[in-house]
């Protein structure tokens, strides 16, 4: 079966050809760093790494682009209100999505491009703009987007520019007072610096001083690692309008064929809302983590398809440890059973697939779809399992084994990847280490309630040695590992 993506721009699922045969290049918009990231960003990121990863197990070489956006005006302004750079701001959150999608089994993005480093093919691609009638500036440091120069503005999204309403005054459009962009509905492309912002976050052009539009950047830093046309350009649903539709607008004006097919990942939500910060709604990435296994996290994420709403409820995570758990019980009850016989990486890495399977991925990643096939195969690996052993039940539960993992591996999911086998031993070490602290500061708390305060000053000196820090407050005592 050939493999069908839907394709946002046309509205339609069809054959995936790519431009290059045996050859794919993905552009997919990466995190703006101005805070913590939640579970919301996990899921485009995650939506794409099964992608790649089908594209890569179909023999394709991928080429996936991922970028950083370090400089905007929440970048500028919250960094301002806690008293340090901006630049140092966005590379501490920087750090935590990088952090994040590493604890997820993202894979690396074969080129991760920040705004801040391609500010000179900005400068290029802009200047084409100009030359060919489709920007104008409107004094120091601004440069627009002119919509109505490009008559298949609102081609991507299927909006007529009249029916549009104007766009809002966001970070990425703000029109300087003093000098009027001609239409409400044109775009910034390079944005003049605001009073009182430092002179490190802007920089020189022919038009003068300033730093670049959001749109902007995706545009020159997709053409410049992937070239004039690539295969897919990716994102999540709330990037449709306006971000993808004025980059397919200015880089088409340009010249270029930009992307060949467009894919959407949808919102992860509650009770019916998009996630947000600004909505209080948003389930940070960093306490997930801390509380429940990131495979689950994983699971939990792409269990739904990547087009459809992902509601998150209270026991959606709990429906997802469940099924961790059978896998898990599964590939470990396996692998001791067949010993040195029991499947490689190697081996689960050129297995072959069920056909089932791979007719769901290839309908659209519909990864529901294939986890039923791989419950399926659970099924007939645990009836195997709980048979006598013997050579012909054993190539049994290897055959299932090995399925099962294949089809795992493609997910990002399979147990026996070392990646969540460190992870969920990490993680089993330190809810043994919590029991053994937490009967400790019990026997601590029994102490003190008796005033007996040799015996709690032992206890914690005890777990001090140990490395283990205690702290009292109104809600009782915590511990931390000592740095």
């Amino acid at each position: 079966m050939t493999l069908r993506l839907y394709d946002t721009a046309t509205r339609t699922v069809s054959d995936f050809v790519p431009r290059t045969p045996g050859q794919v290049g993905i552009y997919v918009c990466g995190a703006t760093v101005q805070s913590a990231p939640h579970v919301g960003h996990l899921r485009p990121a995650v939506a794409f790494d099964v992608l790649r990863r089908w594209l890569a197990r179909n023999g394709y070489e991928v080429t996936l682009v991922r970028n950083v956006t370090d400089i905007d005006d929440k970048i500028i302004a919250k960094a301002a209100a806690a008293g340090i750079e901006w630049w140092a701001h966005a590379a501490r959150f920087e750090r935590e999505f990088t952090a994040a999608y590493d604890a997820l089994g993202v894979l690396p993005p074969t080129y991760e491009p920040r705004a801040t480093q391609h500010v000179p093919q900005m400068v290029e691609l802009m200047q084409r703009l100009v030359e060919s009638g489709h920007a104008y500036t409107t004094g120091e440091g601004n440069v627009w987007f002119d919509v109505r120069s490009w008559p298949a503005y609102g081609e991507l999204t299927r909006q007529r520019l009249e029916d549009l309403a104007p766009e809002p005054q966001s970070p990425d459009d703000v029109a300087d007072p003093g000098h009027a962009k001609r239409d409400a509905h044109d775009f910034a492309l390079w944005k003049a610096p605001k009073a009182g912002e430092p002179a490190t976050a802007s920089w020189p052009t022919p038009w003068g001083r300033g730093r670049p539009g959001w749109h902007l950047e995706c545009s020159a830093m997709a053409q410049r690692y992937l070239g004039d046309e690539f295969d897919i350009h990716g994102g999540g649903l709330d990037l449709r309008f306006p971000h993808h539709e004025n980059e397919q607008a200015q880089s088409r004006a340009a010249g270029f064929g930009f992307a060949r097919r467009w894919m959407h990942s949808a919102w992860i939500t509650q009770s019916g809302v998009k996630m947000s910060k600004s909505l209080g709604n948003g389930l940070l990435a960093s306490e997930l983590l801390a509380a429940v296994p990131a495979a689950v996290v994983r699971l939990a994420v792409v269990s739904v398809q990547y087009r459809s709403m992902l509601e998150w409820a209270p026991d959606t995570l709990a429906e997802a440890q469940t099924t961790w758990d059978r896998l898990t019980g599964f590939v470990a009850r396996a692998t001791e059973r067949l010993g040195a016989s029991a499947p490689t990486a190697d081996d689960v890495a050129h297995a072959p697939l069920p056909e089932p399977f791979a007719a769901a991925l290839d309908d659209d990643l519909n990864v529901p779809a294939g986890l039923a096939v791989v419950h399926e195969h659970l099924r007939a690996g645990n009836t195997a399992l709980a048979a006598p052993s013997s050579p012909d039940g054993d190539a049994v539960v290897r055959d299932e084994l090995l399925a099962v993992r294949g089809m795992l591996d493609v997910l990002g999911l399979d147990p026996g990847d070392p990646h969540w086998a460190a992870r969920d031993a990490a993680t089993a070490a330190h809810e043994a280490l919590d029991r053994i602290v937490s009967a400790e500061l019990d026997a601590r708390a029994a102490a003190r309630a008796a005033k007996d305060w040799a015996t709690s000053d032992a206890i914690r000196d005890r777990l001090a040695s140990a490395g283990i820090l205690v702290q009292d407050g109104p809600d009782g005592a915590r511990w931390t590992l000592a740095n």
